[in-house]
């Protein structure tokens, strides 16, 4: 017999005393164990950086100081359900998603002219 014919005759064959099948938690353990790493390095701070964003977003207020995402700098001229009217520059006024503001500046940050 040639060596790979003899390595399948040796898989095939059951072993003499038959081995124990291995325990369903012991072979999913690896499986729960990445899943829990993935969850709590992953998707937890996604969700709590979700969360603040939402908070954010709804304490906004007529006379805040916002920046956009695209960069945008200005101020919060008017609030509605879903959009925000911004006064980016003296009687120059954008209407933008309130999702779309990324951060909210001290007072005072912007300079009016």
């Amino acid at each position: 017999m040639n060596l790979p014919t003899s390595f399948l005759i040796a898989q095939a064959a059951p072993a003499a005393g038959g081995a124990a099948a291995p325990n369903p938690i012991m072979t999913f353990l690896p499986l729960i164990v990445l899943f829990a790493v993935f969850y709590f390095l992953m998707i937890r701070p996604q969700m709590k950086r979700q969360k603040e964003h939402r908070n954010m977003v709804s304490a906004l207020s007529k006379g805040d100081e916002v920046v956009t995402n695209g960069g945008i700098a200005g101020r919060v001229d008017e609030v509605g359900e879903s959009f925000l009217t911004v006064e980016i520059a003296p009687n120059v006024k954008i209407k933008v998603q309130k999702g779309a503001v990324s951060q909210v500046l001290p007072k005072g940050t912007l300079k009016t002219s």
